[in-house]
């Protein structure tokens, strides 16, 4: 039962991580219409394997900090004012004219490395588990062990695989609008980061 719940909560939490719009799932998209689902699929795989290796740490992570708890307000700090540094950044890319950047050539052969490189450069994986782990871990939904984390890892591997394949299949339907949200999100985002960080900051002077 503990292997389900694990798998679940994994997927689950992928799922929710994967479908939101990302220079990874929009190369999928644009791949997909330029190569076939075929080729897309290894460049999924490549996705899927980095997000397995991720997630594992981000849950490693999580469990380091709630054993100690001592920390926790400096961490909150810390992550405060990065998050503040992140919705400056944000605004900054949203705000600054974007010169058009030639798309580069993805061969077929080599798909799947593609992935694994592109999905490296996703930073915000690892603090993205790192967050939702720590909070089933809090809410005692999850308790941290390297079995755990093992079948949470294929859960969230099974999730963003799946969700990147849905992207893959319903490519042509959902491209402009995919691009579209796209070019939001750099706003979207600050706005986001913005309002956390004042959360934090309002949650550190009052507690």
């Amino acid at each position: 039962m503990n292997f389900f719940i694990c798998l679940i909560l994994g997927f689950c939490i992928a799922a929710l991580g994967s479908i939101t719009p990302s220079f990874l799932n929009l190369t999928v998209v644009k791949y997909s219409l330029k190569n076939g689902k075929k080729s897309t699929f290894y460049l999924i795989a490549g996705y899927a394997t980095v997000l397995f290796f991720q997630a594992n740490l981000g849950a490693y992570l999580a469990n380091i900090l709630m054993k100690n708890s001592e920390y926790i307000t400096l961490i909150q700090k810390i992550g405060t004012g990065i998050l503040f540094l992140l919705s400056i950044n944000f605004f900054r890319i949203y705000f600054t004219p974007k010169k058009e950047v030639k798309e580069k050539e993805i061969p077929k052969s080599k798909s799947y490395f593609y992935g694994i490189l592109m999905s490296l450069l996703n930073m915000m994986a690892i603090p993205f588990y790192f967050t939702f782990i720590s909070l089933l871990i809090g809410f005692k939904y999850f308790e941290y062990n390297m079995f755990n984390a093992f079948y949470f890892s294929i859960g969230s591997t099974i999730g963003s695989f799946t969700l990147y394949t849905i992207y893959a299949i319903v490519a042509k339907n959902i491209e402009h609008k995919l691009t579209y949200i796209a070019t939001k999100m750099d706003f979207i985002l600050g706005c986001l980061t913005g309002i956390v960080g004042i959360g934090n900051v309002i949650y550190l002077f009052t507690k």
